[in-house]
């Protein structure tokens, strides 16, 4: 299709680590909820490591967990957004002006109304708020694994990565403020901008110096190949490890209301499944390729929970209902979007073929 340097997003297969997600976050679930429950002393002292609302070991694991990502980004990539602009256009609109509305509307329907018999209604703001936070920002790391289980053009992939990671430094904040607002709840700006600067712009400057030097110095070869793979099992341990410093405060939510996890779990479900299949539609109306409207709708549905977290601790705190949200995310997203790559597969055939195929 392009030039596009394509090695940096594909990947043979799921790795055993994504694949299992959900299983090391139960298991990190309950280490959680045990360091919380006979060693307090450990959770009392990772609370005190505060600097300007930010828990400073979340937000180094938390840099573990982007950084890597970051350095996937080829912004290059960017003038070749012409080549396949109506998928772009599609995803980007369900990234930002269907989804974080579904999402919010959702939310809102199941805790204040079909679940208000459970959940008391300062609980569900909470749920609300947290759900707002997951549904606002498109996913920009497990999305190249997504794709290239569909045999997704990874060119189009690596574009719509590179504009969703400029758009959430644009439209991440209005969109958060305006529907917590909605919600009633309200945060200052300034937290709210300082979160995406501290979580995406850091990161992401970073990732690209690192990029270009690297590249300059070894070659676009070494660092497909041998640079980026060594940043694969990091990124999980530093989300596992995130993982079990939230459940050491989130414990006692979970023992008491167990139920509550899967309440949650039902708008973040349905919101993922209603976005791809908008967006993978949409992309068969206009008729799209395959190959670019899988990548397309999966884009669509997936979440940054990575930053979720990260700014549900920074504005809430570690131990708020509102962090419980935005980890169930992560507990649901990959055996969700692997059925929704099944779907994708499946449906191969309503799609013209495309050049190669058989």
């Amino acid at each position: 299709m392009n030039n596009v340097n394509n090695e940096a997003v594909e990947r043979p297969e799921i790795d055993f680590f994504e694949k299992y997600l959900s299983v090391w976050v139960l298991l990190c679930m309950a280490a959680g909820m045990l360091i919380g429950t006979f060693l307090p002393g450990i959770a009392d002292q990772l609370e005190s490591y505060q600097v300007l609302n930010t828990n400073i070991p979340i937000a180094v694991l938390t840099w573990v967990m982007i950084f890597p990502m970051m350095l996937k980004i080829d912004f290059k990539s960017l003038l070749n957004v012409r080549k396949t602009y109506q998928g772009i256009l599609i995803s980007s609109i369900t990234s930002w002006l269907i989804k974080p509305f579904l999402m919010f509307g959702l939310a809102s329907f199941f805790f204040y109304v079909v679940f208000s018999n459970f959940i008391p209604a300062d609980l569900a703001k909470d749920y609300v708020a947290g759900a707002v936070l997951l549904g606002a920002a498109p996913c920009t790391a497990m999305v190249f694994v997504w794709s290239n289980l569909t045999k997704g053009d990874p060119a189009h992939t690596l574009v719509q990565v590179s504009v969703n990671d400029l758009l959430i430094i644009v439209l991440f904040v209005p969109i958060v403020s305006f529907l917590l607002g909605v919600n009633n709840v309200f945060v200052p700006w300034n937290i709210l901008f300082g979160s995406v600067v501290l979580f995406v712009v850091v990161p992401l400057v970073g990732g690209a110096f690192t990029r270009y030097f690297m590249i300059k110095r070894k070659g676009i070869e070494y660092f497909n190949q041998k640079f980026l793979p060594k940043f694969d099992t990091i990124t999980t341990i530093g989300l596992l490890l995130t993982l079990v410093i939230i459940f050491t405060y989130q414990g006692d939510i979970i023992l008491n209301d167990p139920w509550h996890v899967l309440m949650i779990a039902v708008p973040l479900i349905l919101q993922n499944v209603i976005t791809a299949n908008f967006a993978y539609f949409t992309c068969k109306w206009t008729k799209q390729p395959h190959n670019v409207a899988a990548p397309a709708a999966l884009i669509g549905a997936s979440d940054f929970f990575e930053l979720s977290v990260a700014v549900a601790i920074t504005l809430f705190g570690v131990n708020s209902p509102v962090v419980l949200v935005t980890t169930v995310g992560v507990l649901t997203e990959v055996p969700v979007m692997l059925l929704l790559v099944k779907m994708v597969n499946h449906t191969r055939s309503w799609f013209p073929a495309e050049k190669g195929d058989n």
